[in-house]
């Protein structure tokens, strides 16, 4: 089967056969540009989407698989995200469906204990961030006991936002005291015994401190990072002391003024949680589709 995450940002697609991964493609599209302004999903938007899903069938072989395709913030915020998944299916054949923010985050814990269980890293006790485009998804896992809430907050909708430094302290700082609350209606103990990040920020800043740039990315290095809140410092400097130009080669072309929005964000959580030190997966949402494809739970959703 063929693994589609649309994202705010980014687009990516995945092969898995229930056993072995296969040939996987990304795309940065800026799903959500624009939208925390109108309120849709615009033109522009879509013409990337089609055509990240045209170059990724010159990559993966979509005739003999069957795809699954999740699509979330950015849609589930679009007053137009029904014309504008109707026009995608038209055009290349491909139906998104639009998951929430619960589904979301379940699916993602799936793929990222997955893969901890991959890295023999213990999981009976931790908290994940899902850092994305235009949410961000808390899940406190203790034991058998699993919490998630998904805030309307990522790095696409807070850059947008917060056009000055000042805006972005501010909104950082009512970020933090929205997790902070969450986290104490948990009565969850800080800080947690371990912090686990995924999404693109995340993953490109333990790809930078690593010696990788966006072409030379490998994920199986990536998997089991320990990031430190001082590396976040080292990254934020070094990356904003690039022009441009060379910054989208370490950190993808579109996404060189998100990265520092990101970047502010990972800051805060680890202050937030009061935590020095966390585990980068880059196992994400996609992988846990492929993953429950295969589960014995399930379900074809129809529409």
């Amino acid at each position: 089967m063929i693994s589609i995450d649309l994202g705010s940002n980014t687009i990516r697609f995945i092969e898995y056969d229930g056993k072995r991964w296969g040939q996987s493609f990304e795309k940065n599209v800026h799903t959500a540009e624009g939208l925390n302004f109108h309120g849709k999903i615009g033109i522009l938007a879509l013409e990337r989407i089609v055509n990240a899903i045209i170059e990724a069938k010159n990559v993966l072989d979509f005739t003999s698989h069957e795809v699954v395709a999740v699509t979330t913030a950015a849609m589930r915020m679009a007053s137009n995200a029904e014309d504008i998944l109707h026009e995608i299916f038209e055009r290349t054949g491909i139906l998104f469906r639009i998951i929430d923010g619960e589904e979301e985050a379940l699916l993602t814990l799936k793929a990222v204990q997955n893969r901890l269980d991959l890295l023999n890293i213990p999981f009976e006790e931790f908290v994940l961030l899902d850092i994305g485009g235009g949410s961000t998804e808390i899940i406190v896992v203790s034991g058998n006991d699993t919490k998630s809430k998904s805030f309307p907050l990522g790095i696409v909708t807070l850059s947008e936002k917060a056009q000055t430094t000042d805006i972005l302290r501010y909104e950082l700082d009512v970020f933090k005291d929205m997790i902070i609350h969450y986290l104490d209606g948990l009565s969850l103990k800080l800080p947690p015994k371990v912090l686990v990040l995924t999404a693109g920020t995340p993953t490109t800043i333990a790809a930078y401190l690593m010696g990788m740039d966006y072409a030379s990315y490998d994920p199986s290095r990536v998997n089991g990072f320990l990031l430190t809140r001082a590396d976040c410092s080292v990254a934020f400097d070094a990356l904003m002391e690039m022009d441009e130009q060379t910054r989208a080669i370490y950190v993808g072309v579109g996404r060189e003024r998100l990265i520092a929005t990101g970047i502010r964000i990972i800051e805060m959580i680890f202050d937030a949680l009061k935590q020095e030190y966390a585990v980068v997966i880059d196992d994400g949402l996609r992988e846990g589709v492929a993953l429950d494809y295969f589960s014995e739970g399930y379900v074809r959703h129809l529409t």
